[in-house]
């Protein structure tokens, strides 16, 4: 049973009036990550470009950090209609269907031109299989390259069996694992209190995380391991775009696009400038010595090779597309 508040109770209300959007039609919209955050930055850029497109007939307003919405309500919240449109981590969804968690299969896409090749080849499939719960995809937009953050240095993966570590989705417990560390779930905002009550000792997560949740309080090292490069999706439910105008549909989309072209420049300028503050901060960054990185790769081709079984004839698809 989803907990919500006054505001998602009045933004399933808007839903349930049916009809065009009006006048200052108002869309609660839950966000899992704090304002400060680049992603929560482009996406109040993207509700401003709607707001200013449709004359104040559609008004997104942002409710961040997971005020309104826990992240892990956040898809289904969407899909019932308790709002109208959503942000969420889209690899949170593999235990669904291993399709979505196709972006974050270690060493599968490590660089941004692979992760929008990628990104163009499953994207058909995702919104299939999106659209069958009644999910309309906008738009896209990934996290700069995964690293590895612990307590102690870690220079192989015998320096990982046993360690608590931080998993978000299947796929992290499943690495973790293979590496020989005790997957537990943590969400982002309880990250620093995890670490500092001995909940994880190490993690797999971006620059941005790292350096948003001052990593270096908690942790000394991080690896710039660049494993994955995972993706943030937005959708919004079918029914509440089917009702709006078709200006407003025009706007939403148009700026939709918008916001895909500067996330991914975001998300690149991001990569550096937060692998900065962790080095300013007092971190040890380093590149991942040969061993680490290879029983990283061993793992993940096993990952790869259990998740094209696993997905089927649209995993197939995808990875043909990806590799042509």
């Amino acid at each position: 049973m989803f907990k919500f508040s006054k505001l998602a109770l009045a933004a399933a209300a808007l839903i349930a009036l049916g009809g065009q959007a009006s006048a200052k039609d108002v869309w609660n919209m839950p966000t899992p990550y704090p304002d400060g955050n680049f992603h929560t930055v482009n996406i109040k850029a993207f509700a401003d470009e709607v707001r200013t497109a449709t004359n104040g007939e559609l008004d997104i307003k942002i409710h961040s950090a997971g005020s309104l919405v826990k992240h892990p309500e956040i898809k289904n919240a969407v899909r019932k209609g308790l709002v109208p449109i959503g942000e969420f981590f889209l690899s949170r969804l593999s235990n669904e269907n291993p399709v979505f968690g196709i972006d974050s299969i270690p060493f599968l896409a490590t660089n941004y031109a692979d992760a929008e090749r990628l990104w163009n080849a499953s994207r058909p499939i995702i919104e299939k299989q999106l659209q069958k719960q009644r999910l309309k995809v906008l738009f896209s937009v990934p996290w700069p390259p995964q690293g590895l953050y612990a307590k102690k240095e870690v220079k192989s993966l015998e320096d990982l069996k046993g360690v608590k570590m931080r998993a978000y989705n299947a796929l992290t417990e499943r690495l973790a694992r293979l590496s020989g560390a005790v997957p537990t779930q943590v969400e982002v905002p309880d990250i620093p209190q995890a670490f500092a009550t001995g909940q994880v000792d190490a993690m797999i997560t971006s620059p941005s995380t790292g350096a948003n949740s001052k990593a270096w309080d908690f942790v000394s090292n991080f690896v710039d391991v660049q494993a994955w490069i995972p993706k943030n999706i937005v959708v919004v439910n079918q029914k509440a775009y089917d009702k709006l105008s078709d200006s407003a549909k025009s706007a939403i989309d148009a700026a939709a696009k918008a916001a895909q072209t500067r996330g991914w420049k975001a998300s690149q300028a991001e990569t550096a400038a937060k692998i900065k503050i962790l080095q300013d901060n007092g971190m040890k960054v380093s590149t991942p010595t040969a061993d680490l990185l290879n029983g990283l790769k061993k793992a993940g081709s096993e990952m790869t090779a259990d998740w094209a079984k696993a997905s089927g004839a649209d995993g197939q698809e995808i990875l043909a597309t990806y590799n042509k």
